[in-house]
């Protein structure tokens, strides 16, 4: 300032004296400055099409997208080129930025510890898991504490029934070791969308039956507003997350069993529980203790053996020994198996088949129908459920079998291999030698796989017998005639 007495600001600054006063007057950069553009420099794209937009904008849930077709075809491809259409979509989102409604706001929650509990189903099918090669498309059901994180999850083969929820809502809760005030999940409408009135109410009985059991409030968020719950809905993706890394860790998807399967899901939950172990137990201080018993986790269906050595339980055909025909038995639905009960005696266990609703299923046992299909061979061949009846490999021998024999002595070699799988108890043995011979071009050999597993000569034993002593009868007699 002492130097500008005598010298002019162009003399100072080395630039002209008209930029000296603008950046006195002025200091900041000219990028720093903000330039209020006052006229356009090109003609406006839109401006033919935009009273147009703004009617389509007033439709709900409209999207730019289809706008933008609906005014190129009223308007035509010259008028509305493709080349504008991100301009529109900009214009759209800034006019609905400035004049739109109001959006839905996203309440963040405060987790009171021990209070809430939360559930939920969630489809695994992208997990591609395949059990002994063949892909297996299951739900996952996922119950979490809402405040500590403590979660379990459980393998599921069917849909979202109430079978199924009571089942793995106690075995989490049995886990855990407490329970939570409320209970927290989705209205569940996959679980009886296919329902009648009547039994949609079923459903809700039975399931504040359940809640009140364990002393739980049960409460729902509003139908088909997921965020609602949301303190699950983002966990499903995580644990799937989780599973899917541990998936590629184990360096494939495919598990011998279903059992397997549950157990490497049981393990990988059980790591993040551990990570949380310090926020479940100050949980567990608050939870509510469980009650002395679990509660009723199945479905109870009734129904008659028939002369055919099947009972029908949910469209379902399943076999039973044939001794309990003509009793009623009392089938228990679990989600993964039917339990059947002749009274408070259990006489079986099976695995649920399910199949689409207008369809009809079986599951046959081989083992219950061969005595009589050893006296009646020939009632194979047109037999209703003849394809269920067989298990592995044998529906491979029989189509051989029946292609290469008559059928007469078709039915009979082939009764007399599922008799030697029954009894020799060597069914999946007995499927190898049958692939065997099949992958040589031959035909199974009854006789021969008959003395290997059903062996009837039985090993000689060489027993050697002392001849007998006559002094000890003649010792005998004479104390006879003494006495």
């Amino acid at each position: 300032m002492s130097q500008r007495r005598h010298h002019t600001q162009a003399v100072e600054a080395g630039i002209s004296e008209r930029s000296a006063r603008r950046i006195d007057k002025n200091p900041q950069l000219p990028s720093q400055k903000k330039r209020e553009r006052r006229w356009r420099t090109r003609p406006d794209p839109l401006e033919q099409i935009w009273p147009r937009v703004e009617e389509l904008l007033k439709i709900a849930g409209i999207l730019s997208v289809t706008i933008f077709e609906t005014v190129q075809d009223e308007f035509g491809e010259a008028a509305v080129p493709d080349g504008v259409r991100r301009t529109l979509e900009r214009r759209i989102a800034r006019w609905r930025a400035l004049n739109g409604g109001e959006k839905e706001i996203f309440f963040p929650q405060h987790h009171e510890i021990g209070r809430q509990g939360l559930l939920d189903f969630t489809v695994a099918d992208d997990l591609y898991v395949t059990i002994a090669g063949q892909r297996f498309d299951h739900r996952l059901f996922h119950f979490r504490l809402a405040s500590s994180g403590w979660e379990d999850s459980a393998v599921v083969l069917g849909g979202e029934s109430f079978t199924a929820l009571s089942e793995h809502l106690q075995d989490a809760l049995w886990k855990l070791g407490d329970a939570p005030a409320e209970l927290r999940s989705d209205s569940l409408s996959a679980a009886y969308k296919n329902l009648d009135v009547d039994a949609q109410r079923d459903f809700t009985r039975n399931y504040e039956a359940l809640c009140r059991h364990y002393g739980m409030t049960p409460t729902r968020n509003n139908k088909g507003v997921a965020h609602e719950n949301g303190s699950i809905e983002a966990p499903n993706g995580h644990l799937k997350r989780r599973l899917n890394q541990a998936l590629r860790r184990r360096g494939s998807r495919d598990f011998p069993s279903i059992e397997d399967y549950r157990r490497f899901v049981d393990q990988e939950l059980a790591k993040q529980n551990r990570r949380r172990a310090r926020l479940v137990d100050d949980e567990r201080r608050v939870l509510k203790p469980l009650p002395p018993k679990r509660t009723t986790d199945f479905t109870l269906v009734s129904a008659d053996v028939t002369r055919n050595s099947t009972i029908s339980v949910d469209r379902i055909t399943y076999s039973v020994p044939s001794r309990l025909i003509g009793y009623r038995l009392h089938a228990h639905l679990y989600d993964d198996r039917v339990e059947f009960f002749l009274g408070p005696d259990r006489v079986m266990t099976t695995d649920r088949v399910r199949v689409k609703h207008a369809e009809r299923g079986h599951n046959i046992d081989f083992r219950h129908l061969i005595g009589n299909l050893k006296r009646k061979p020939q009632a194979l061949r047109y037999l209703v459920y003849r394809n269920a009846l067989f298990p592995h490999a044998y529906t491979r021998a029989w189509q051989a079998l029946d292609a290469a024999l008559d059928a007469r002595q078709a039915c009979r070699d082939m009764v007399a291999l599922l008799d030697i799988a029954a009894n020799g108890n060597c069914v999946d043995a007995l499927a190898l030698r049958i692939e065997a011979a099949l992958d040589r071009g031959k035909l199974p050999n009854v006789a021969k796989l008959k003395s290997e597993f059903l062996p009837t000569v039985r090993s000689r034993v060489d027993v050697s017998i002392p001849p007998p002593d006559f002094a000890g009868y003649n010792h005998l007699l004479a104390n006879a005639q003494v006495l």
